[in-house]
């Protein structure tokens, strides 16, 4: 079956008119954009992500020293990565003597876990 197809020749347009229009707009501002997009990044590594489990799963504060064995890398090393997840806002810390206790903040991924759904 043939179909007949009438091709017109391009047009220029004027200079600062669009060539279309949006099909959709971001139901995300920039603001919130930006607020996700950092949590985003931070659980973007895998020891983050792993992190984030181990402390949301476990009961109250969690010890470094507690972390350090999870996983196969320095204690620095972890230290970094549980920087980054506060940075974020994502995890806390509560000093007591020499040591850090981390814990998840609450709600700290309700945003972003309601946008994905």
């Amino acid at each position: 079956m043939a179909v007949d197809l009438e091709l017109t020749p391009k047009q220029k347009r004027a200079a600062g008119t669009p060539c279309c229009q949006p099909v959709v707009y971001p139901d995300v501002e920039r603001e919130q954009a930006q607020r996700m997009a950092t949590i985003a990044r931070a659980l973007g590594d895998p020891v983050r992500l792993q992190l984030v489990d181990v402390l949301r799963k476990h009961a109250g504060k969690v010890c470094v020293c507690e972390l350090v064995p999870l996983f196969d890398i320095s204690q620095p090393t972890l230290s970094h990565h549980l920087k980054k997840l506060r940075e974020a806002g994502i995890v806390d810390a509560e000093r007591r003597g020499l040591w850090a206790y981390y814990y998840v903040v609450p709600d700290a991924l309700e945003e972003l876990s309601a946008w994905l759904t």
